[in-house]
């Protein structure tokens, strides 16, 4: 680089000068003697709006005087006035455009990604052709390219990019991209001066110059003969064979400084040429010196050795730092919230500075416990705040059956129905779920709110209903239609569930900031559906998300101003006491540079695009930048989501760099900073102690009183007695039944039901099994029963297979069975009371069947493995004490008989009939007088005071889950602890 005769002029600031301070005070050094008038027409152009706004409440802060004009760089393109062009083409109706052409590649290509990732793509393509009109990149160059050594993806991806840039082109030339007229409006302004250069001064401050356009505006302003540049960062300790290293080698884009190097070559000036703004102390220079021989390009080991005995003593250097190893991410956050808290019980202005937008809402919400309340600049994406959740919610239902679980999550959403009459909205969804639960329904169709209303038989009810079927059910729009009727039917929907029974409004749908925001994304999305052409209701669903969360939303509410969480980029702004860079872990700081779909790196490279290194370089002079304040805390887990992550590049260096330099105290200084990063971290452990349990739950054995012990009992729960008694316990004293999930599944339990049904219908109808056409009748049964009771399509596919696979084998056992006996009762209940114990056993028997000579058969049918003959014995006595009831008479309409045998019908994959013989002389624990002595101690030994109902007691495999288990806090504990017994009194 060679100093170029025009003297341009550009100026720095040190990292860790607090920017907008520092701008404001060399302004006022400069222009300060300047009338008000003449002061008023400096121009001052910023990278961002908060930039511009934190100026404006500076210059407010006084004295009084009229303020400069503050722009924002990109407003350029906007608001230029230039004749013939027209305004840009907005943003989104672009991105439809791009996204119906992404459609039909994938349609033609369905090997390149699913359906849904049209929009995802479509912004790919919308950044890569932005990024070609900002780094003026024609489309030709595009043709340039040799794809002769590259995969078939490459080339194919390279020709639908051109073919979308010759579409758009022959388009509206007129109305170009925001990016395009960007260009344009500068090349004009620049043009503009060239003939009449503005008299009045004009300033760039705080754009690294990381795109071409904003590069190119740049290098004019700072030739203009009262026209500046102050870099935000630059840094004053980087060697002039550095400087030299950074312009002339391509890998070292992902150094800090890079970019101020590739603009000053493009200058023609030297590092050397930049001056400081103003005379402001960076508060830690001889950190900055470290930090800048760390961060050095590489190879770096023998620049470190050469120079690092120039550097001072690194103990005083690095007094202020602070490195946080933490073991988990809970730990990294609440070791940084009492960090924090610490800082603003201080008195100080503390702030986490991460791009990890999870760790800030850990550390927001450890910072709850003590009702702190942090200023996150970053805010939360749109998509996650309440209006965009209930819009999500509500764009989920379209295009196919909706469950149960969805339309609770939307009835409990605080905005539905928030327009009038929400208590007694939220009373009847109440009432609406318990249903649900226990009638295990799966689906919320029109029958299922009828049957529930008629349940109920009054007015309020109806009205409600009519209500809630008139929201889900008001239109029904094909599967794939217009995106502007997609839009029209969400809006309508939407409004109508958060307006309620009201008779207008749309409730609080739109209020708060939240809701401004999305009404605005959607009024946009409405404005610009005609571009979007037709899709699915999945596709809308994706294309509504992706809108969603590019737009964040902040909390208007900013209870505590000293405790901030900022990510990288706000962090430029304003500066604090204590800094907090944390989550410095690799794929969080720097994160993972984000693919590029369409070009791959070389491609990039041969028609001059930027790298993917940049924005790594751009997060580099971030870290540069936040490391050089006051104070400063660097955090980091050791483990994360299961894995043990690489520290940050730039952590690793400066630990490496500190642990080489003994001769400067390098490994004390380390020592010293992990020793402070310690103390936090016991304190964070200490935290976790004090908040949570000290000592796990003990497996309990409570033991109730015996007047509050269950008088009656089913066969069914004799045996949950003996397995689980704690779950009798919980069922029967403390009366707290099981609830259905409201997530209904196909699992075995509902299996079982089904296939009960099933074989009860068929067992009851007049055709004999060894009829031909009793298979086609079973088979014919089966699939009504599958479709009243197992609403979804697949299951009821699988469950018919299983069903056809076993139907041979057992019409061929019916048969074999009705030529023994005759079917006695389907599905009958029968009890009989325990006489001195005052206890009821009662059960329901799925068959019995009575043999020629007079004897009862008790039959279960199984859809998984039948018990084994000692669970029998010993555990699974459901059948046995059958047995005992119909032996005593207990089943009405059934004389007393003596039962000869209990059987399994087991219809799993392997079909089973497994019978046990009652009668057998070499079983006697078998017979029904066993069972009966067996049950009458069992019941016994809980009426005794001192008795504990055991949790999982005698479980048959410790993965089974039990009812209760949560209530019992297994997992604190397992089976192999001893029970604890409490007595109530």
């Amino acid at each position: 680089m060679t100093e170029s005769a025009q003297n341009p002029h550009v100026f720095g600031l040190a990292p860790g000068v607090e920017f907008p301070h520092a701008l404001v005070e060399g302004l006022n050094e400069r222009y300060g003697q300047l009338p008000p008038h003449a002061f008023a027409k400096i121009e001052v152009l910023v990278n961002t709006r908060r930039m511009a706004r934190r100026l404006k409440d500076i210059f407010a802060a006084g004295p009084a005087r009229l303020l400069p004009r503050i722009r924002i760089v990109s407003d350029i393109g906007r608001v230029a006035v230039i004749p013939g062009l027209q305004p840009p083409v907005p943003s989104l109706r672009r991105r439809l455009e791009l996204a119906q052409l992404v459609s039909r590649l994938l349609e033609a290509e369905p090997d390149l990604a699913p359906p849904t990732a049209a929009f995802d793509l479509a912004d790919s393509l919308a950044a890569l052709l932005d990024e070609m009109q900002g780094e003026d990149v024609p489309l030709e160059a595009l043709n340039r390219i040799d794809v002769g050594d590259h995969s078939e993806h490459w080339a194919r991806s390279l020709k639908f990019v051109s073919i979308v840039g010759e579409y758009l082109k022959s388009g509206e030339p007129s109305a170009p991209d925001p990016e395009q007229r960007q260009r344009i409006a500068v090349e004009a302004l620049i043009a503009s001066w060239e003939r009449s250069p503005p008299k009045h001064p004009m300033i760039i401050a705080g754009t690294t110059g990381s795109r071409g356009t904003t590069a190119l505006l740049m290098q004019a302003v700072a030739k203009l003969p009262s026209g500046a540049v102050v870099l935000p960062g630059f840094d004053f300790d980087t060697p002039s064979a550095i400087w030299k290293t950074l312009s002339e080698s391509l890998p070292t884009e992902d150094h800090p400084q890079y970019r101020f190097a590739r603009f000053l070559d493009g200058m023609g000036i030297l590092p050397e040429y930049v001056t400081p703004w103003h005379d402001t102390q960076t508060p830690a220079p001889a950190r900055n010196g470290v930090v800048s021989l760390a961060l050095r390009p590489a190879p770096v080991t023998n620049q470190w050795l050469e120079e690092g005995a120039n550097l001072p003593d690194l103990q005083a250097a690095c007094a202020d730092l602070t490195l946080i190893e933490a073991q988990n991410e809970r730990q990294e956050a609440a070791a940084i919230a009492l960090l924090l808290r610490h800082a603003h019980n201080a008195g100080k202005r503390g702030a986490l500075i991460t791009p990890d937008r999870m760790l800030g809402r850990r550390v927001t919400a450890m910072l709850d416990r003590w009702r702190i309340e942090p200023d996150d600049s970053a805010g939360r994406p749109l998509a996650l705040s309440a209006p965009g959740r209930f819009l999500r919610h509500v764009a989920e239902m379209r295009g196919q059956n909706v469950t149960v679980e969805q339309l609770l999550i939307l009835l409990k959403h605080p905005l539905t129905a928030s327009g009038g009459a929400r208590g007694s909205h939220l009373l009847f969804t109440r009432e609406l779920e318990l249903w649900i639960r226990g009638n295990g329904v799966a689906f919320a169709t029109d029958d299922a709110l009828n049957d529930w209303a008629n349940s109920r038989a009054d007015e309020d009810t109806q009205t409600w209903v009519q209500w809630l079927k008139a929201c889900l059910f008001q239109r029904n729009l094909p599967q794939s239609t217009a995106l502007a009727d997609h839009v029209d039917h969400l809006l309508r929907t939407a409004e109508a569930l958060a307006r309620g029974t009201a008779s207008d409004g749309s409730g609080e749908l739109w209020n708060a900031k939240a809701g401004e925001a999305a009404k605005k994304a959607m009024d946009g999305l409405a404005a610009e559906a005609g571009s979007g052409g037709e899709m699915d209701a999945s596709m809308f669903l994706a294309l509504l998300t992706s809108i969603l969360n590019k737009e964040d939303v902040r909390d208007p509410v900013k209870p505590f101003a000293d405790v901030m969480i900022w990510g990288t980029l706000e962090a430029r702004v304003q500066g604090a006491d204590l800094v907090i860079l944390g989550g410095l872990n690799e794929g969080s700081w720097p994160g993972t540079p984000t693919p590029d779909p369409w070009l791959n790196r070389r491609m990039r490279a041969e028609v001059g695009l930027l790298l993917p290194d940049r924005q790594i370089g751009l997060s580099a002079h971030d870290f540069q930048q936040a490391i050089a304040a006051p104070e400063v805390v660097l955090t980091r887990a050791k483990r994360s989501g299961g894995v043990e992550p690489v520290p940050s590049r730039w952590l690793n260096r400066l630990t490496n760099l500190l642990a080489g330099l003994p001769d400067k105290n390098g490994p004390a200084a380390l020592a010293e900073m992990r020793t402070r990063g310690q103390i936090w971290v016991e304190a964070a452990t200490q935290l976790d102690a004090e908040t949570g349990s000290n000592s796990p739950e003990l497996r309990p054995s409570p033991c109730p009183p015996v007047a509050l012990r269950p008088k009656k009992l089913s066969v069914t729960a004799i045996q949950r007695l003996i397995r689980d008694p704690y779950a009798i316990y919980a069922a029967q004293v403390l009366r707290l039944p099981v609830v259905r999930p409201l997530r209904q599944v196909a699992d075995a339990s509902l299996r079982g039901t089904v296939i009960h049904d099933v074989l009860e219908r068929f067992s009851t109808e007049a055709i004999h099994p060894g009829n031909p056409a009793a298979r086609g009748a079973l088979m014919s049964i089966a699939a009504e029963e599958l479709a009243k009771n197992a609403p979804w399509p697949a299951t009821q596919k699988l469950w018919l297979a299983r069903m056809d696979r076993v139907a041979d084998w057992y019409l061929g056992l019916e048969a074999a069975l009705r030529e023994q006996s005759d079917i006695e009762a389907t599905e009958i209940t029968g009890q009989i009371i325990i006489g001195g114990l005052d206890f009821t056993l009662y059960g329901r028997a799925d068959r019995i069947d009575r043999l020629h000579d007079g004897c009862l058969v008790i039959l279960d049918y199984k859809t998984g493995a039948p018990p084994t003959s000692k669970m029998v014995t010993y555990y699974d006595k459901q059948l046995l004490l059958e047995a005992v009831i119909a032996e005593a008479g207990g089943f009405e309409g059934i004389e007393p008989e003596t039962v000869d045998h209990v059987a399994y019908i087991g219809l799993g994959s392997s079909p089973k009939f497994e019978p046990i013989s009652l009668q057998d002389p070499e079983q006697p624990e078998l017979t029904t007088a066993s069972v009966r002595a067996g049950l009458i101690r069992l019941i016994g030994a809980y009426q005794r005071e001192n008795r504990g109902y055991t949790s999982r007691r005698a479980m048959h495999r410790m993965r089974f889950e039990g009812d209760y288990d949560h209530l019992a806090r297994f997992g604190e504990w397992d089976d192999s602890d001893t029970p604890v017994s409490v007595t109530f009194k």
